[in-house]
């Protein structure tokens, strides 16, 4: 009976479950709006060049 209590007690495997649930979530966003990412991350990159040229021609 105490091995059927410890094994209902025992949560060590759950934290992996989440962790593993969580990851499969965000790999999902990722996927779903990839393009939308894409987007933003050219325009930030391509505004920082912009202005990192213009502070260097200035």
């Amino acid at each position: 009976m105490s091995i059927i209590k410890e094994f209902i007690q025992e949560e060590d495997g759950v934290g992996v479950v989440e962790i593993i649930l969580i990851l499969v979530i965000l790999i999902g966003l990722v996927l779903l709006f990839r393009t939308e990412i894409k987007k933003i991350v050219e325009n930030a990159f391509n505004s920082i060049k912009d202005d990192s040229d213009e502070i260097i021609n200035d």
